[in-house]
């Protein structure tokens, strides 16, 4: 069975135990680094001391509908940018948004990739005398053209529970002098020293999936159990996420960053993407992203566009695969708009297929001899 994430129990360990702070130091010496529970909080955090209340801000339209809220508590508005087939924005959708109180653009690394078009949006927040928030939620260990993803622009953010098997986890990016000066961390900011009730519930949690990944039906039933809630997207409550997210980064989680072996994770995610690419290379109904995996990327999963995704997605739940899913839920204000047609065609037909370090490239290959059958 191939399941979404990794189990904690399955995850690689470094003898060095240096683990994400070093690997940031070496590709971003320059940049000013914070821990958080998550990385909307500190998006907050980021903007808190250096925009007022009344601006906005202009965001993908293809974005998960809570990575706005943090902008809300701000008393900021979010304006919603169209974005083009190769997920790049449609630029001249985004600057018909751009006014004099526009105080930042956000730019999204999609699936742990560059967005298209970032020098180009870079040099539009240079033009309007604004922030670029560089949101590298996918990718904590990709690295563009010797750029580590996230700091491209003057802010951004980077999620480590989409790369290691831990309850939480981000990290916030000062790369402009100015936000480094008047950067203020809240009292979210920062590691937990104490092992709270969080922690137990997810290691708990960890032991059962792999004690049942034996059995697709139970691990699903107990995955439904311990789930925070549903994701569908007529239920996804994204104030309800974003409050529950107010929590510094865990215990479990810093002993888990500080121990992880990066390289070795990123080789596999690497050889689980190549994986997949090869045994669904035959497929017509399936269009990959992505023909190549430039150097330095680290995948977050291997996303194609289905032409019947949930055919698919049922075929893959047949052939034990528990982890592929469609993406992302839309914020309602975008699904209702026929100004976003490609986020909201994308947001319907592109599957993500898991490629974490706790999988075996044979399981891959497993699938897709049944997938062929």
């Amino acid at each position: 069975m191939i399941s979404a994430t990794p189990s904690v129990f399955d995850t690689s360990f470094s003898r060095s135990g240096t683990g994400i702070d070093a690997f940031v130091d070496r590709h971003a010496p320059d940049v000013r680094t914070t821990y958080y529970g998550a990385g909307k909080v500190a998006l907050r955090d980021g903007l808190a001391g250096v925009v007022d209340a009344g601006g906005n801000v202009i965001v993908p339209s293809y974005l998960s509908p809570a990575v706005v809220e943090p902008l809300y508590e701000l008393g900021l508005e979010s304006r919603f940018y169209a974005i083009d087939e190769s997920l790049a924005p449609d630029f001249a959708d985004l600057e018909d948004r751009i006014d004099d109180d526009t105080v930042a653009i956000m730019s999204v690394n999609y699936f742990g990739f560059p967005q298209p078009g970032l020098e180009r949006l870079a040099a539009l927040t240079d033009e309007y005398d604004c922030y670029h928030i560089d949101d590298n939620a996918h990718s904590p260990l990709s690295v563009h053209d010797g750029t580590l993803l996230g700091t491209h622009g003057d802010l951004g953010i980077t999620t480590l529970r989409k790369l290691l098997p831990v309850p939480d986890g981000a990290l916030l990016y000062c790369a402009d002098e100015e936000l480094r000066e008047r950067f203020v961390p809240s009292s979210l900011a920062g590691r937990s020293d104490r092992v709270a009730a969080t922690d137990c519930r997810f290691v708990v949690t960890s032991l059962a999936e792999s004690v049942l990944e034996t059995s697709q039906s139970l691990h699903q039933s107990v995955e439904a159990l311990l789930d925070d809630g549903p994701d569908d997207s007529w239920s996804v409550d994204p104030v309800g996420r974003y409050e529950a997210a107010k929590t510094p980064m865990s215990k479990i989680s810093g002993i888990v960053v500080d121990a992880a072996d990066l390289v070795g994770i990123r080789t596999a995610r690497r050889e689980n993407f190549r994986a997949w690419r090869r045994v669904l290379d035959s497929r017509d109904d399936l269009s990959p992203f992505y023909e190549a995996l430039p150097a330095g990327i680290s995948p977050y999963e291997f996303p194609v566009r289905a032409s019947e995704p949930a055919a698919f997605l049922a075929e893959l739940e047949d052939c034990g695969v528990v982890g592929a899913h469609t993406w992302p839920i839309l914020r309602e204000s975008v699904r209702e708009s026929d100004a976003y047609e490609t986020a909201i065609r994308y947001s319907q037909e592109v599957v993500g297929l898991p490629v974490h370090q706790g999988i075996d490239p044979s399981s891959i290959e497993a699938v897709g001899d049944r997938l062929r059958r």
